[in-house]
């Protein structure tokens, strides 16, 4: 059996998304004008995959309820993978706070809260922090307008509907199987509408890549420097040591994962927003071998869910406004702190501001650290938020084979095969010995 032949580098996609980053960043240090006039183009790109995404998610999570042989079988995949996600949020936000503690990047900067003023985007995003509780995530669930909950591309609501619509299809059997298979053949098309959408995204991550660094400058990292690179070290070190453990465990080599899904990452980094690649995601995952039911539902609540970007970012930003101002944090207020962001942290995937906004909430909620230190890290949040959503990518993808596993349904041997060779087919030598085998 012939392998099928791959692209020249030349003609796929990460190299393009690579070269129009780096086109990005050359135009928005040369040009800044250009760069800020360039945010159209990025967020253009960006507006069109998420118009897709709550479809995606609504048709994807009920064709995987579908297509499980039992609604049993749909709770235990779902109790699974939410023990799972709170199990990596409690890991990435411990990570967190051993880092700001270890490095304290906010040592020496002696902030007065009194002389720092909220203005723009980041007043509004306070505001609305502080009118969040730390149980609101759970009365967001459920949306006022079913219809109200596709508009506004509110995920967790959408996840909350499908459920609902995916086990009422379910226990009404054979009536529903035309639902079904209707759903299955909608779900297709929809995924061909993202097909032509993410033939942009060079064009996407260009404008995208030339407005941050028009708008912000280099200067504005070189300012925040050690704070940015304890952030990406310690998701780094996430990804490779504990998301590398846990592949370990299943014998999967995490540096291959990631090389299997570099054009995810590059989609990613360009435009600053893991939703651009979910449904891209979903698809590399069943090529992996993972059973189409399970990534249907453990990649779109993932995305509410396992933020273990967001989770790093949060501790570090909460204590290092704590350092910045010289606002006295025991160990028992930063335990306190870690409490409360295991529920801030949810439910923000998909919302404009949602780090600041979950940091807001976070802050007003416990009441030691002044929220007003938020203007400290604002500028900056900017370059923070492509490593947030990479580093989600990267725990998403985990979880799903996680689940598979647990679930005793997930070829380890096609996983090796497909990370090794790109190809779920058998290499002609292995197919021949698979064969004598079975002879």
């Amino acid at each position: 059996m012939d392998l099928p032949m791959r692209k020249p580098w030349y003609q796929q996609l990460y190299f393009w998304v690579v070269t129009a980053i780096a086109a990005g960043i050359l135009t928005g240090a040369l040009w800044p004008s250009v760069g800020v006039a360039l945010e159209p183009v990025g967020t253009t790109f960006v507006n069109a995959v998420k118009m897709l995404i709550t479809p995606i998610v609504f048709l994807t999570i009920v064709a995987g309820i579908g297509g499980v042989d039992s609604l049993r079988r749909v709770g235990r995949v779902g109790v699974k993978s939410l023990v799972y996600f709170q199990a990596g949020t409690l890991v990435a936000l411990a990570i967190g706070l051993v880092a700001v503690n270890v490095f304290q990047p906010g040592a020496g900067v002696h902030a007065h809260p009194g002389e720092l003023r909220l203005s723009g985007s980041a007043a509004q995003y306070v505001q609305s922090g502080e009118h969040q509780s730390w149980w609101h995530f759970l009365t967001d669930i459920v949306p006022s307008s079913a219809i109200g909950a596709f508009a506004d591309g509110n995920v967790l609501q959408v996840i909350f509907i499908a459920v609902l619509f995916g086990v009422a299809m379910k226990a009404i059997g054979p009536v529903g199987r035309p639902l079904v298979e209707g759903i299955n053949r909608l779900n297709t098309t929809v995924f061909k509408i993202l097909h032509y959408v993410m033939l942009a995204a060079p064009v996407g991550a260009f404008g995208a890549m030339a407005f941050t660094i028009g708008k912000y400058g280099v200067s504005t990292l070189a300012s925040l420097g050690h704070l940015i690179a304890l952030f990406y070290g310690t998701s780094l070190f996430f990804v490779i040591v504990v998301l590398g453990g846990v592949t370990a465990l299943m014998r999967v080599n995490i540096f291959r994962l990631l090389r299997y899904l570099r054009e995810e990452f590059l989609i990613v980094l360009g435009t600053s927003s893991s939703e651009s690649v979910l449904p891209r995601l979903m698809t590399k995952l069943e090529r992996l071998g993972v059973r189409r039911e399970i990534v249907g539902l453990t990649v779109p609540t993932g995305y509410s869910f396992n933020l273990d970007g967001s989770s790093i970012y949060l501790s570090l930003a909460a204590v290092y406004i704590a350092q910045a101002t010289d606002t006295p944090l025991g160990i028992g207020g930063q335990l306190g702190l870690l409490a409360v962001m295991l529920l801030t942290s949810k439910g923000s995937g998909g919302v404009t501001g949602a780090g600041f906004i979950a940091l807001a909430a976070t802050l007003s909620t416990v009441g030691t650290v002044p929220a007003a230190g938020i203007m400290l890290i604002f500028g900056i949040d900017k370059f923070m938020s492509e490593c947030r959503a990479l580093t989600n990518l990267a725990g998403n993808s985990v979880a799903s084979l996680v689940v598979a596993r647990w679930e005793r349904v997930l070829d380890v041997t096609q996983v090796n095969r497909v990370l090794r060779t790109g190809s779920a087919a058998p290499a002609p030598a292995e197919s021949a010995r698979q064969q004598a085998t079975v002879s």
